[in-house]
Parts: structure tokens; sequence; C-alpha cells
């Protein structure tokens, strides 16, 4: 979340942290980033099936105990994490990705703005060259607004993705308060489940004298 913030405004930190995402990419880092990504699908997709078939079981019995409940809570903690780092792994990934495309697409921009102007300044000679380059400016001003409406695009991008950031944020407040609860719940089941062995030990020592 940190990494998003710092990627949505323009500051000396952000360009730092835009190189050290340049070098993660290279070499062997993309194949290290996916084999941790993958690991972390799986282990999302184990922790869901495990709910729906502790859900399931419920189902059929009719009821629940409180060791399936135990379970049922760590498979939903395990779950919300490894959702909410994919999902902010995926976001910086797009970021940085749409910040690339946007200052590559700025610096041609200006090369052919350069180049027209160029162009304009030394508009002289006979009226074949003349001819010659007002047809090249003509390209040059298509590719011009094609660049311009890419840019557009981009900058648009670049704005929904501050957008998601910010509601990831507050998405991400909602899961700690949820694993508060979560970890107020199992510690309450544990708490049951104690009282209960020692009720069973009890009843045990009274049956076995």
């Amino acid at each position: 979340m940190a990494v998003i913030i710092l990627m949505s405004f323009k500051t000396p930190l952000r360009k730092l942290v835009i190189m050290a995402l340049d070098r993660v990419k290279r070499g062997r880092g993309p194949v290290v980033v996916k084999t941790v990504s993958a690991t972390a699908a799986v282990l999302l997709a184990s922790s869901v099936y495990s709910m729906v078939k502790i859900q399931k079981r419920w189902i059929d019995d009719g009821a629940s105990n409180p060791t399936d409940q135990v379970i049922m809570a760590k498979h939903l903690l395990e779950a919300t994490l490894m959702g909410s780092s994919l999902f902010l792994v995926l976001m910086i990934d797009r970021l940085h990705h749409y910040i690339r495309e946007l200052r590559i697409r700025r610096k041609t921009l200006e090369a052919v703005k350069k180049q027209n102007q160029a162009f304009e300044d030394g508009k002289t000679g006979g009226s074949d060259e003349i001819k010659a380059k007002e047809e090249e400016m003509a390209t040059l001003r298509t590719t011009l607004k094609q660049l311009e409406s890419e840019l557009e695009t981009k900058t648009k991008d670049i704005h929904a993705a501050e957008a998601n950031a910010v509601a990831l944020q507050k998405q991400s407040e909602g899961f700690l308060l949820e694993y508060d609860r979560l970890l107020e719940e199992n510690q309450n089941l544990r708490n049951q489940l104690q009282i209960l062995d020692r009720g069973l030990s009890r009843s045990n020592s009274k049956k076995n004298s």
C-alpha cells in the first residue's frame, strides 16, 4: 500500500520506487515474483476449497462444532491475506507499467513537436521541397494527434489506478478490523474448547473413580 501511495504522487521518492521496480523486473526478478505469486494463488485456492468443504459439512450435519469454526476462521484469514497481497502486487505492477508508458509517450510527443518546429522554421527552397515538407508535416500532425489521444487515455488510466489505490486502502482498513474480530473470536473458541476439555476430563475422572 505504501508503494502504491508513493507511486500515485509525483515526489522524489516516486523516482526511487520506479527505479527499484525497474531493477526487480530485470534478470531473475520476474521469475521470482511469478513463483511467489503462483504459490500465494495456490494457498488461496486451498483455503477457499477448505472453507467450501467445511461449509458443506455444516450443511450436511445441520450444525457446526467449535473445532470447525476455529479452522474456518483460520482459512478465512489466510484467504483474506493472500487475496489482498495478490491484489496489491497486481496494482503495483499495472501502475508501474502505466507510468513507464506515460513517460515514453511524453518523450515521443516532445520529439515530434521539436521535429515539427524544425520543419516549420526551415521551410525554404523550391515548391517541390515545400510540398514534400508539408506532406511530412501533415503526417506528423496525424501522429501527434494519435499520441495526444493515447496520452490522454493513459492519464485517465493513472487517475483510475489512483482511485483504486484509495479504495484499496479503505478495504485494507476493513480487513484489519476483520482480522481483529477473527482473532478475538478465535480466542473465545479456544477458551470454550478448554472449558469443554476440562469438563470431559472431570467426567472421565468421576467415571473412573
